[in-house]
């Protein structure tokens, strides 16, 4: 990072995934193009886990190319005055691939409890178990940045 004075440390980086409801993940397809598709997500263990169904220009593309990257943009407030934005992100770059088994499970039941925690612990496991067309994806974590707008990081630059 060449700003390096607004990076985030490693620890605001993964309080930004945990916190975050939703990214892009990006792709290169089968035509050697970049795909970025929206997602939400859940992290766990330093492991991103989404939720996909088995088919589709996605499916397709993990298959061709392991490699992806996956930003989350935690705070993004336009300063009209500063002509600028006061912004804080991440990108997690890895490994993609398919999980099945009690990993996939594992997976799916805390996606369901990051976005219904509200709802009953029996009627979530019941989801879990009653839901046959989904797959699990994981993207190992092989280097991540974070990167807040220069106002909130309390630095200037000449």
């Amino acid at each position: 990072m060449r700003r390096y004075r607004q990076a985030l440390s490693r620890e605001r980086c993964i309080e930004v995934l945990e916190r975050g409801t939703s990214g892009v993940l990006s792709l290169i397809d089968s035509s050697g193009l970049p795909y970025g598709v929206p997602l939400n997500y859940v992290l766990r263990a330093g492991t991103i886990y989404f939720h996909s169904i088995g088919v589709g220009r996605k499916i397709d593309a993990i298959a061709l190319h392991n490699r992806a990257s996956f930003t989350v943009i935690d705070q993004d407030q336009i300063d009209s005055g500063r002509y600028t934005s006061l912004f804080v992100s991440v990108i997690a770059e890895g490994t993609i691939a398919r999980i099945e088994g009690e990993e996939w499970i594992t997976a799916f039941d805390a996606l369901c409890c990051k976005y219904s925690a509200d709802r009953p612990l029996a009627e979530r496991q019941a989801k879990v178990s009653a839901c046959t067309k989904a797959i699990g994806l994981k993207l190992t974590i092989s280097s991540m940045t974070g990167k807040e707008a220069k106002e909130l990081a309390g630095v200037s630059y000449p």
